[in-house]
């Protein structure tokens, strides 16, 4: 079996959650658990059930790319792909939200930002530009870096979306804010492309709710009753897109233009989103219900899937610029199963260690030279890093701020000014006796004009 190295799938990791040896969140596969030591060889620990959630969705991620141009004249197919664009990315999106917590813009998480998400983009931005020039026959293609190619979209929503991170987290109601972001940018014509800026809004709701996630709310997805709805759900969903294959079209999962592009009115377009909003909804939790928990021969397969979603492109790319998904050969059912075979060996192949280790230069780039002394430094103390990640105390009780008990309250009408490092607190002089004050009150009364400190 592979080990799993340093996470990196098109989410870049946030070593956001510690796990207690003897707690049950690990057992559940639901902690989030990896802690992150600079400087040091030891092997983070991961979650299995996050990492059979990212392994399962990024295979989906290439079955959805292979069946889209086989879904002309295929009813079937085009059902399964309409059943798949709805859940498959918003999974995936808030598995990238809840992996985000820890986020605060930190000199070292900005700078695992950038050799994370910003230099494979720009790295492989250009490389598929000169591929294209070759496979399509098309050498005057120009280097759009504004423009994210393909797949490639999601690299810099992620790098939007986690910069972002500590605005959502100050707001009292970040979902409601982002659902409204994405339901006007759904109705919106003038949103640019540039830096797939439509998508980054219209699928901005599932980083954030992500973001509000907590262990206990997978523990809720994988209960026993939720497991067995499921069944029923996904079936019935199956059905109706089925029937719904001659009315509609995929677009409005895609989330990749708005309404008036769409060719609806801008009302129907915002119905639309919310509605594709709440199926994404509901799939996901049907598929987050039945991702295993333990650890599979898969598993391992979780830290790969960066690779996987930047190399993969090629060969599907090269497949549709070479007509092979149009010929005689793919029209029957059976070559269409074939070619889902395909797609999940691919996908399975490009996540292993091997793949991992030969782009490693590319996706783990350390670049000392180009951070400075502060963004290079070491990490701190376990107890320290995990405070500086915004994760939890593996022995504290899961509560919110707003329900943490609050530090002892300083004596009424006594400024508090903040200790120097490494000096003790100022001694709170006791408050005067009812009696004296009043007194004292009435020998000096208070200054009606002077202002209220």
């Amino acid at each position: 079996m592979l080990q799993a190295g340093i996470e990196r799938a098109p989410l870049p990791p946030l070593r956001t959650e510690s796990a207690s040896p003897a707690g049950p969140l690990p057992a559940a596969g639901t902690a989030g658990v990896e802690k992150e030591q600079a400087g040091q060889g030891e092997r983070p620990a991961r979650d299995a059930y996050l990492d059979n959630a990212k392994y399962l969705t990024i295979v989906l991620v290439a079955v959805g790319h292979a069946w889209a141009p086989l879904t002309t004249g295929s009813r079937s197919t085009s059902a399964l792909y309409y059943l798949l664009y709805s859940f498959h990315m918003p999974a995936f999106i808030i598995v990238s939200g809840y992996l985000s917590r820890g986020f605060e813009c930190r000199p070292r998480q900005i700078r695992r930002l950038l050799t994370g998400i910003v230099v494979p983009y720009l790295v492989f931005q250009t490389l598929y530009t000169l591929f294209m020039r070759w496979a399509a026959h098309d050498p005057d293609r120009e280097f759009s870096y504004q423009e994210p190619e393909f797949a490639l979209w999601f690299l810099m929503a992620l790098c939007l979306w986690r910069l972002t991170t500590p605005i959502w987290k100050l707001l009292r109601w970040p979902l409601t804010v982002a659902v409204a972001v994405a339901v006007a940018a759904s109705v919106t014509p003038s949103v640019s492309d540039d830096l797939g800026l439509m998508r980054v809004a219209q699928f901005l709701p599932f980083f954030v709710l992500g973001l509000r996630l907590r262990p206990r709310h997978f523990e809720m997805v994988r209960h026993r009753t939720v497991r067995i709805l499921a069944v029923p759900v996904a079936v019935g969903a199956l059905v109706v897109s089925y029937a719904a294959v001659p009315y509609i079209s995929a677009a409005p999962f895609l989330h990749d233009k708005d309404a008036q592009g769409l060719g609806l009115p801008a009302w129907l377009g915002a119905a639309m989103t919310l509605a594709a909003f709440g199926c994404a909804l509901v799939m996901t939790v049907c598929f987050l219900a039945w991702v295993p928990r333990r650890h599979m021969w898969f598993t391992s397969l979780g830290a790969g899937t960066l690779g996987a979603y930047l190399l993969h492109v090629y060969p599907i790319a090269y497949a549709r610029e070479s007509g092979w998904f149009e010929a005689e050969g793919a029209r029957h059912p059976l070559d269409r199963f074939a070619i889902t075979v395909l797609a999940v060996m691919m996908m399975t192949l490009l996540c292993t260690a091997p793949v991992r280790r030969a782009l490693r230069l590319v996706l783990e780039p350390r670049m000392r030279w180009f951070f400075s002394p502060q963004a290079n430094a070491p990490a701190r103390a376990p107890e320290a890093a995990i405070r500086d990640a915004g994760a939890p105390d593996p022995a504290a009780p899961d509560v919110s701020a707003a329900e943490a008990p609050a530090a002892e309250a300083p004596a009424a009408n006594v400024p508090q000014l903040p200790p120097a490092p490494g000096a003790r607190a100022p001694a709170v002089p006791p408050a005067p006796a009812p009696r004296q004050a009043a007194q004292a009150g009435s020998r000096h009364p208070p200054d009606e004009s002077a202002p209220h400190r």
